[in-house]
């Protein structure tokens, strides 16, 4: 069984293999931050407190089918919470992180291809 901050370092591991995936720590609030294309996605407030920002209708379904709960301050950006506690919580944590993450490189590459 993987310490907390175990917990947290492979959580971190996994989602800086994503590609285009940069970190920042201590970004303000945010203990690690992580940005795809300049882009804040997701942080991570101490170990394992994942704030995670998606599409509207997918943040609507994940809350709809128990897999997150609502973000504290900033739901209506699309953000929601799920808490890392355990080896078993890493795989449906990162579930929404690539989902995320995935919207968001689109999103990217979308607005690349328009202006080229």
């Amino acid at each position: 069984m993987k310490s907390r901050a175990g917990l947290h370092q492979e959580l971190r591991h996994r989602i800086l293999s994503l590609s285009d995936v940069t970190e920042r720590q201590n970004a303000g609030i945010h203990e690690d931050a992580f940005f795809v294309g300049g882009k804040m996605f997701m942080h991570i407030h101490g170990h394992g407190h994942c704030d995670i920002q998606l599409a509207k209708d997918d943040q609507e379904r994940v809350l709809a089918e128990g897999k997150a709960r609502p973000h504290r301050w900033a739901p209506e950006t699309g953000y929601v919470t799920l808490i890392v506690r355990e080896e078993e919580d890493l795989e449906p944590a990162m579930d929404l992180i690539r989902m995320s993450h995935r919207y968001f490189a689109d999103k990217l590459n979308l607005s690349r291809m328009q202006h080229q």
